[in-house]
């Protein structure tokens, strides 16, 4: 049997803030953590800093979407992603420019930056896309 997707795990100076990101980019719920889950996690030692170093994004009951994943960083974000997410603004089709213009404007609203809007040609396709980073820095392109 082939593998699947889990999580996609950021590492993050604070987890709960980039986890709130990127619940409000996807239009995930608020994930909290609850009762019975938190007392059987302090039961079993650990404290409520070691909650504040993770947090989650999931998706809702029937919602389709990745989960994501946040645990703290032990040192600060340097240098480019390796890895980067491209958000589709209009899944299934090829956004218009007012629509790209209003999402990028919504995560800007959330937290997130533009480095810069691409526009351009791959060969005979249109490019238009921006670059963004999220609060934290981490890069992601929006199309």
């Amino acid at each position: 049997m082939p593998s699947r997707l889990g999580n996609i795990t950021i590492y993050a100076d604070d987890p709960q803030r980039l986890a709130r990101f990127w619940a409000g980019a996807f239009g995930y719920p608020v994930t909290e953590w609850e009762e019975p889950f938190v007392s059987e996690l302090l039961a079993a030692g650990l404290t409520e800093s070691d909650l504040n170093k993770r947090g989650l994004a999931e998706p809702a009951e029937g919602q389709e979407g990745p989960r994501f994943f946040f645990q703290h960083a032990d040192a600060p974000k340097v240098g480019r992603n390796r890895l980067h997410l491209d958000i589709q603004t209009t899944p299934g089709r090829r956004p218009s420019r007012g629509e790209l213009e209003q999402e990028k404007d919504r995560l800007v609203a959330l937290g997130a930056e533009v480095v810069r809007l691409v526009d351009q040609s791959w060969g005979p396709w249109p490019e238009v896309y921006f670059q963004m980073r999220d609060p934290e820095g981490n890069e992601f392109c929006l199309q």
